[in-house]
């Protein structure tokens, strides 16, 4: 609701193009496709606020495992509406700098839900709640920027938008508090020497630690400790275990993001096709992912909730959809492939959260998400810089490039396969 009106307040505010694109993430459609332009565009989504969200998640994810889930969210959402209110009552740059640096730090409200939610469900529904949970945010992410676009005709209405925003993270904060926790117990997550310490589970599952270790082990070391000694047991376990779930993440995140940055001028260069349409063609697309989590249940029924399969023919599905979009000699036929990779690549995001997850056990589950987040951030901004780069060479290079991507993330999770053993109920972790 707020971001596509932020470009034209901060301009309103004296700031130059330069600074506007240092604080404000501007939508990669909306840039040109020449080398120029795709530096500009790397420069843009490296801005400020994704260089704080790219280095925040990870912390805030590891943050939240020791802290537990209600403190970290009820932080992070009180904190992101007094960004947003600080950004709807800025009258010169620097509280505008200020604000996107307040959200760009705690705005991690999804993933802190993906990590309560992977707390709550059990293990073969986790795909399937992770889905329906990508389509509510997706709902927001299409409803919102109309809002936005209709508060923006009015006379103060990026204050009024603003105001809005604050008051939706406010009430977000009294759901918070109101949710049942005493249903849920969040212990520590790793010790020093990486075994687990307990298990965040639901009332009715069984725990791996007492409460009373757990005291015993938050009175033994400060919090920031536990992060700490968390960070490092994670990174041994992603550079150890879990290099080649986060390798295919990057690159499957590269491989869309390629897709989609090159979308509106690929279809103008191609096909002469005019912004609006192109714009229609975005919102469908958007629509039919926010659906993708209706489909996930029957998709991961039939699979025997094998997320790996699941998602190794979703990313062959997603290369061959990238190939077909580059070489599509019709309108139409632009159109049949961006309705599937809709589908195909929403169920994939869901899937490799799950293997993620699965890979890490029931430890530090918040840490997980969040550096899968980071490992995503990286993509967004490496992946503008190379769609231009593409572009030079031929209009259907970013889509060709993506499939390529794709088809290495698929040749890693063949050679991988070995670790991923019975169905989707089973541990992908190496003993």
């Amino acid at each position: 609701m707020v971001v596509p009106l932020l470009s034209l307040h901060i301009r309103s505010l004296g700031a130059s193009p330069t600074v506007a694109g240092v604080v404000v993430v501007t939508p990669l459609t909306q840039l040109g496709g020449g080398l120029a332009d795709a530096l500009t565009c790397w420069c843009f989504a490296g801005s400020s606020y994704g260089v704080l969200q790219l280095f925040s998640s990870t912390l805030v994810g590891c943050w939240s495992d020791v802290a537990g889930r209600r403190l970290s969210l009820l932080v992070c959402i009180l904190c992101s509406a007094l960004g947003y209110l600080v950004l709807g009552a800025s009258t010169n740059v620097f509280l505008f700098v200020l604000a996107r640096v307040l959200v760009g730090i705690f705005k991690h409200t999804l993933s802190l839900s993906r990590a309560l939610l992977s707390d709550l469900v059990p293990e073969k529904e986790r795909p399937v709640a992770i889905g329906q949970l990508n389509m509510a945010s997706s709902v927001g992410f299409i409803v919102g920027p109309v809002v936005g676009g209709y508060l923006s005709e009015l006379d103060g209405g990026f204050y009024l938008a603003c105001f809005i925003c604050f008051s939706v993270f406010i009430l977000n904060a009294g759901l918070v508090w109101l949710f049942p926790w005493s249903e849920v117990e969040v212990s520590l997550p790793l010790d020093e020497n990486h075994a687990p310490l307990g298990k965040t589970h639901c009332a009715g599952q069984e725990a791996s630690a007492t409460p009373e270790r757990v005291v015993g082990e938050k009175t033994r070391r400060p919090p920031w400790m536990e992060v700490m000694s968390t960070l490092r047991a994670m990174q041994s376990l992603a550079l150890s275990e879990m290099w080649d779930i986060f390798l295919v993440r990057l690159l499957m995140a590269m491989a869309a993001m390629l897709y989609y940055s090159n979308f509106g001028l690929g279809l103008e260069e191609r096909f002469g096709v005019r912004p609006k349409v192109t714009g229609y063609l975005i919102s469908y697309s958007s629509a039919l992912g926010a659906l993708a989590g209706v489909v996930m249940g029957p998709v991961m029924g039939a699979y025997r909730h094998d997320s790996h399969r699941v998602l190794l023919h979703t990313s062959t599905l997603t290369c061959l959809l990238l190939l077909l979009h580059g070489a599509a000699p019709t309108l139409g036929v632009v159109v049949f492939s961006s309705t599937l990779l809709s589908l195909s690549t929403a169920i994939g995001r869901a899937c490799i959260t799950d293997l993620q997850l699965t890979a890490g056990g029931a430890q530090a589950r918040g840490t997980l998400i969040g550096m899968g987040q980071s490992v995503t951030a990286v993509g967004r901004v490496i992946a503008p810089l190379l769609s231009g780069v593409a572009q030079e060479v031929s209009p259907c290079g970013p889509p060709s490039l993506g499939a390529a991507l794709a088809l290495a993330a698929i040749f890693i999770m063949s050679l991988n396969r070995p670790r991923y053993r019975g169905d989707g109920s089973d541990r992908l972790k190496s003993e």
